[in-house]
């Protein structure tokens, strides 16, 4: 009984302090150890007050023992959860610091002259990027325009060689064509002196017979 009372008035003691150091003394890892341990008090002293409730049955004024107990086991979890409230506000406070200091400092001259420091960097890379896309479009640009270039001479070669074949081959046709002819000119002109030869034949009279010798 004695050591409950006494970590009781250590546990007051320190809900006390907690009250007195003021929330912006409190850091984040402190808020989150205390928190621990409140929990830890909390779980010593239910255990201690089970132990005094089973006593309590063993008495013959259970009700009045138990209302004892129960009166004093109030009061402690009252104040630790006083003492969590006070960490969750001063949890709050501390984040809400925090942003305001983040916020001050995005606002300082130094974070002012950072951000356009950056600004600038992102516009110079920007337009360092327009530059190189327009460089590639232009490299892009003249190939296709080499590539075209290229093809369409070759087409021309290729309808230039085409047209000078063809042309060789009408002249080898009409060369075999006039020869052909030629030929065929010699051929009736042949005909015709044979038959010319021919009718001169037909056309001569026979020789008459020569005249009787005289007697």
């Amino acid at each position: 009984m004695k050591t409950f009372v006494i970590g009781f008035f250590l546990l007051s003691m320190g809900g006390f302090a907690l009250s007195q150091t003021g929330p912006g003394n409190v850091q984040t890892a402190d808020i989150d150890a205390q928190r621990v341990a409140i929990a830890a008090e909390r779980n010593r002293l239910e255990a201690g007050f089970a132990n005094e409730d089973a006593v309590c049955y063993k008495k013959f004024a259970v009700n009045r023992c138990l209302e004892n107990v129960n009166a004093r086991r109030s009061a402690v979890m009252a104040d630790l959860r006083r003492q969590e409230i006070l960490l969750n506000d001063e949890q709050r406070k501390s984040k809400a610091e925090q942003q305001i200091r983040k916020s001050q400092d995005k606002s300082s001259p130094e974070s002012l002259q950072l951000d356009g420091q950056r600004r600038t960097q992102a516009i110079e890379d920007f337009r360092g990027r327009q530059v190189r896309e327009q460089e590639n479009a232009q490299r892009r640009n003249a190939a296709v325009a080499n590539e075209t270039a290229a093809r369409d001479a070759n087409a021309a070669r290729l309808e230039k060689h085409k047209k000078k074949n063809q042309a060789r081959t009408e002249k080898q046709v009409e060369a075999a064509e006039q020869e052909k002819k030629f030929k065929e000119r010699q051929i009736q002109a042949q005909e015709r002196r044979v038959q010319h030869d021919a009718d001169q034949s037909s056309r001569v009279k026979p020789a008459s017979k020569p005249l009787p010798l005289p007697q």
